[in-house]
């Protein structure tokens, strides 16, 4: 796969996980919305670069530990500390 459509698909992959990391448990990522973003697009291209030269470009390879390697330097961000203290925001109030 030539660098420039690996940068891109990395790209994706790091877009893709942010969103999903700030769609799926936002009260895990109290902070800016954007950090949580830069830090998986940061994340997927660094270490797509790096699966692909260190998997000479084997493609499923590569893609599978871009998207493993993004997602758990994503998650270094997750508060769960701070989600259990101040309860779900999913979670309904009930009238006393």
């Amino acid at each position: 796969m030539p660098l420039l459509v690996g940068a891109v698909v990395f790209a994706l992959i790091g877009l893709l996980a942010g969103a999903a990391a700030i769609f799926v448990v936002p009260e895990y990522f109290p902070m800016a919305r954007g950090l949580t973003i830069a830090t998986a697009l940061v994340s997927a291209l660094l270490s797509g670069l790096v699966a692909q030269f260190t998997l000479a470009g084997d493609l499923p390879e590569t893609l599978a530990a871009t998207v493993l390697c993004t997602g758990l330097l994503t998650s270094v961000l997750a508060r769960p500390d701070l989600a259990a203290r101040h309860g779900s925001h999913r979670r309904r109030r009930h009238a006393a």
